[in-house]
C-alpha cells in the first residue's frame, strides 16, 4: 500500500504541474497572438498645414466665374484636405456693404466666393491684417457672419479686444489645439481692437497682446500663433520678429507663422519650435512689384508629444492659384530657403532640420 500511495501522489504531482504548465503556455500563446494595443487617440501625432494669403477679389473672382468656383484650390486641394487642420489668412473683406479706405489698395469679395475655402479643405483663417477694414466696420461685421454662416473658423478680429483675440480652436485626438491671429501691419490705431471697440487683434502693444497669447496658452495642449508682420517683398524679417516669435516661444507657443510680405521669408527655430517668418501669397491677383510674389508654400507641421516637425510643400502661383510643381522647382525653393533661414535647412524630401 504505501508503494501505491506513493506512485498516486507522484502522479498527482505531475498531473498539478502539467496542467499548470499548460496555462502558463496558453497565456504566453495568447498574449503573443494578441492584437498590438491600439494608440490612444491622446498619443497619435497632430498635423497642420498652414498657407499664406488668400485674396477672393480681382482677377480671383473673375477665374471663379470663369472656371468654376473650385478653381483657385483644385491642385492643392488633395493636400490640404488630408490634414487635421489646415489654416490661412484671408487677405479681404467679405461683403457688399461698406465705405471704401483712404489707401492705395482695398479689396473686397463677395460672400458666395468663400464657398472656394469650404471646398479647399481648409478649415479656419485669421482675419488678422492690413486689409479687413478696407470697407470700415459693417464689412468687417459681414464678414464674421459670413465666416460663421459658411462654418469657416476664424480668428484675429471682432466687436471687441476679447472677441478679436479670441483664438480659433478644434480638438483633434483628445487634445484643443488653438490659433490666435494677430497683426502687426495696420492702417493706424483707429483698426486696432479695444474694449468697446470692434477692430483687429493688434500687435502693437505688446503687453496686452501677451496677455491674450498667455490665456490662449493656458487653456490649450497646442497654440499657434499666426501673426500678420515684416515688410513687402523682403527676404528676411525685421528685428521686431524675430523677437516677438521668441517672446510667444517663451509664453508657452508651440509655433509661430507669418503672412504679408508676398514673399517667402525664412525659418527659424527656438527651443525646439518652429518659426516661419513668411508663407507668401497662396490665392492671389497678379503683381508687377516682384517676381518673388508668385513663389509660395504650405508648411505643415507635425505635433507629437513636446515635439514639432515640420515640412514644406513648394507651390508657384499661375493665373492665381498654386500649383505644385516638379523637382527641380522644389529643390531650388529649398536652396533658397535655406540661405534666408537662420538656423535651419531645408532637405531634398522638404523637411526642415538642423543646419
Amino acid at each position: 500500500m504505501t508503494v501505491l500511495k506513493y506512485v498516486m501522489a507522484l502522479l498527482l504531482f505531475l498531473g498539478f504541474n502539467l496542467e499548470a504548465a499548460g496555462r502558463v503556455t496558453a497565456i504566453a500563446s495568447s498574449a503573443a497572438s494578441a492584437p498590438a494595443k491600439p494608440v490612444a487617440k491622446e498619443d497619435k501625432p497632430i498635423e497642420i498645414s498652414f498657407a499664406g494669403d488668400i485674396l477672393l477679389d480681382g482677377k480671383v473672382a473673375a477665374n471663379m466665374d470663369k472656371y468654376g468656383v473650385n478653381y483657385p484650390f483644385e491642385k492643392v486641394r488633395s493636400l490640404l484636405s488630408g490634414s487635421d487642420i489646415s489654416f490661412a489668412n484671408l487677405e479681404t473683406p467679405i461683403s457688399t456693404r461698406g465705405q471704401k479706405a483712404i489707401k492705395t489698395y482695398t479689396f473686397r469679395s463677395a460672400p458666395k466666393t468663400l464657398q472656394a475655402i469650404v471646398n479647399s479643405g481648409i478649415d479656419g483663417v485669421s482675419v488678422a491684417n492690413n486689409h479687413t477694414l478696407d470697407y470700415g466696420v459693417e464689412a468687417l461685421s459681414d464678414t464674421l457672419d459670413y465666416l460663421d454662416e459658411y462654418k469657416l473658423g476664424h480668428t484675429g478680429a471682432g466687436s471687441n479686444i476679447d472677441e478679436a483675440f479670441t483664438a480659433y480652436s478644434k480638438k483633434v485626438n483628445g487634445k484643443k489645439v488653438a490659433i490666435v491671429g494677430i497683426s502687426r501691419v495696420l492702417s493706424g490705431p483707429s483698426w486696432y481692437a479695444g474694449d468697446n471697440k470692434a477692430g483687429i487683434a493688434s500687435g502693437y502693444d505688446f503687453d496686452t497682446m501677451m496677455r491674450y497669447v498667455k490665456n490662449a496658452v493656458k487653456y490649450s495642449d497646442i497654440t499657434v500663433i499666426y501673426i500678420h508682420w515684416n515688410n513687402e517683398y523682403q527676404d528676411y524679417p525685421e528685428d521686431y520678429a524675430r523677437t516677438y516669435a521668441k517672446a510667444f516661444i517663451d509664453a508657452g507657443v508651440d509655433a509661430v507663422i507669418g503672412s504679408h510680405s508676398h514673399c517667402l521669408q525664412g525659418i527659424e527655430t527656438y527651443k525646439g519650435k518652429p518659426i516661419y517668418y513668411s508663407l507668401g501669397n497662396f490665392v492671389f491677383t497678379p503683381t508687377q512689384r516682384s517676381n518673388k510674389a508668385y513663389d509660395s508654400m504650405i508648411a505643415t507641421l507635425t505635433f507629437d508629444g513636446d515635439k514639432v516637425s515640420s515640412k514644406i510643400t513648394p507651390v508657384k502661383i499661375e493665373n492665381t492659384r498654386p500649383i505644385l510643381r516638379d523637382q527641380a522647382y522644389n529643390e531650388t525653393t529649398y536652396s533658397k530657403l535655406s540661405k534666408i533661414s537662420f538656423n535651419v535647412k531645408v532637405n531634398k524630401d522638404g523637411t526642415v532640420s538642423a543646419k
